[in-house]
């Protein structure tokens, strides 16, 4: 396959599929919203050569956006709202950044996306260290035993001391957080970062915005020049005690226990400023893990195993405005994908020729003609693929589902133009197949009112905004008083009583099962107990059963 070569151009490189897995790194970026996760993912692909400028989203003046926000809400608002695949090469590496939302309304989207991941750079602010958003993501990681890696950022702003950072991250994660470099001041007086492991000190030059790659001076430790900067801030003896303490843990760095999610090996930097970055991102690569086996109902399948298999991790309509299109973004689990390739829909049971593939950079595309373990290709979807679906060349396993969670908020929509109603209708079905939202009808055939279900606010705010500008529908959302919901198994004499039943609205989902809305914890209670026979059941039974679990 082509690869760059160590002067930016195009050299052909043959390799194994054993060397092709062992160079590949598929990783995702959790954090708390304003820690810095857009810029520090634009300066990855800064660093690694995919893009040559880095915008600012911060700033009102910026002429650029960032590269992993391609949604028109995105650039507005200056935050991720869902899940973005950036491949880029660098230092020998292929590389498979999955950007995620950092807002908590849309933390589903991220939970599937670290499905595809296989270990996780947890960002921090150095001056608020661990926030809640940050353990939620961190607890999902941890149930997949992904390994982690932190990287501390904004450290050249007034932060939390780096001892009690690490020791945030220990208590509240209950991780052993192991620093491979250490901050040379703080705030103000911040100098650089002294690698714990190389024993050479990374000097900051202050740089203007950011926006190309930063400059730095590297120097040994004997340098007088950095006693000097040491005792011009004054804090040469605090420095030097904090390094001999943490000399004394380099010993206690267990690459398994990394690997299971037991330690964390934590940097400092800024993402900002570009500080650090480099540094990060070459430790990064060769810590962390190249693809490994992944589950199935027959057991573990190995990324070696010569038949291409992946799954369906996420599903996006409309990533290019103009052509109104529609992918399904794959995770290639073993084997070798080729493209124009007939592989058997698992779930389905459908033969599916894989001919228009592409790969990602933000909502720049490129085709892609061959792909590996651990790469994530988009997959033109006619409507054929949902989320979980399993892929494979040879075979009948199922990969382990994607988790899909109840819907916590609920809004009737209504529309300004009823002459817009096949619009509305086809806005939502995609939107709800894309998993940001959950619909469901008053009657089975769906022909009275639509509502709506979403895991946070914030998501009806995104689909008011996309089914104005993608659909060209005006719709007003009402909020309802409901904040749980049951899918229900049983007699249908007995559910349709619950239609009658205080505080309970009994609606259809897209697959006209049966399902409760309930206002609160004690009308859920009272329905349960009032009608034995029947099974309440957090997500549909029948994607239950499709996709191996529920949450």
């Amino acid at each position: 396959m082509d690869t760059p070569d160590g002067d930016g151009g195009q050299s052909t490189v043959f390799r194994s599929l054993d060397e092709e897995i062992r160079r590949r790194r598929t990783f995702a970026i959790i954090s708390h919203p304003d820690a810095g996760k857009t810029t520090l993912t634009e300066k990855l692909l800064l660093y690694g050569g995919a893009i040559h400028m880095a915008g600012s989203i911060k700033s009102r003046k910026a002429t650029r956006y960032a590269t992993s926000d391609w949604m028109e809400i995105e650039r507005q608002r200056g935050i991720s709202v869902t899940s973005s695949a950036l491949q880029f090469e660098f230092d020998g590496f292929s590389i498979n950044l999955l950007d995620t939302p950092g807002h908590k309304d849309f933390s589903e989207d991220t939970y599937r996306t670290l499905e595809a991941a296989d270990s996780v750079i947890m960002l921090l602010d150095g001056a608020k260290g661990i926030e809640p958003q940050t353990l939620k993501l961190f607890e999902v990681a941890r149930l997949r035993n992904l390994p982690i890696v932190t990287f501390i950022n904004k450290v050249d702003r007034e932060s939390l001391p780096p001892l009690t950072l690490l020791s945030e991250i220990e208590k509240n994660l209950s991780i052993r957080a192991l620093p491979r470099n250490w901050p040379i001041g703080m705030g103000r007086t911040f100098r650089g970062v002294f690698d714990l492991v190389e024993r050479k000190a990374h000097l900051y030059v202050a740089q203007d915005h950011g926006s190309a790659r930063s400059e730095e001076e590297v120097t040994d430790i004997s340098d007088s020049r950095f006693s000097s900067i040491l005792s011009g801030i004054g804090i040469e003896d605090e420095f030097w005690e904090e390094v001999d303490l943490l000399d004394s843990d380099l010993g206690l760095w267990d690459q398994e226990a990394f690997r299971k999610g037991h330690i964390t090996p934590v940097f400092f930097g800024s993402a900002l400023n570009n500080f650090g970055v480099e540094l990060f991102l070459k430790a990064f690569l060769r810590l962390s893990p190249s693809p490994g086996a992944h589950m199935s109902d027959t057991g573990p399948i190995n990324p070696e195993t010569p038949q291409f298999s992946g799954f369906i991790f996420k599903i996006q309509a409309n990533m290019d405005p103009q052509h109104r299109d529609r992918f399904a973004f794959l995770r290639v689990c073993s084997g070798q994908f080729r493209k124009g390739m007939t592989a058997k829909n698992v779930n389905t049971g459908q033969e599916v020729r894989l001919s228009k593939t592409l790969q990602f950079m933000g909502q720049r595309r490129e085709a892609v003609d061959v792909a590996y373990p651990g790469d994530i290709i988009g997959l033109h979807d006619p409507g054929i693929f949902h989320i979980g679906d399993t892929l494979t060349e040879k075979g009948d396993f199922v990969y382990e589902g994607i988790p899909h969670f109840s819907p916590e908020f609920f809004v009737r929509v209504q529309i300004e133009d009823p002459l817009k109603r096949k619009h509305l209708r086809k806005g939502l079905l995609q939107i709800a197949e894309e998993g940001a939202i959950q619909m469901f009808t008053l009657d089975p055939e769906g022909e009275r009112d639509v509502l709506v279900g979403a895991v946070g606010q914030l998501q009806f705010e995104v689909l008011k905004f996309r089914l104005e500008h993608e659909y060209k529908v005006r719709a007003k959302l009402e909020p309802m008083n409901y904040d749980r919901v049951r899918w229900i198994t049983g007699p249908l004499d007995l559910i349709s009583n619950l239609s009658s039943t205080l505080d309970t609205l009994l609606v259809f989902d897209r697959e006209k099962s049966p399902v409760a809305l309930f206002r609160n914890e004690w009308a859920l209670r009272y329905v349960v107990e009032k009608y034995p026979s029947l099974g309440f059941h957090g997500t549909s039974p029948r994607t239950f059963r499709k996709n191996g679990r529920s949450r």
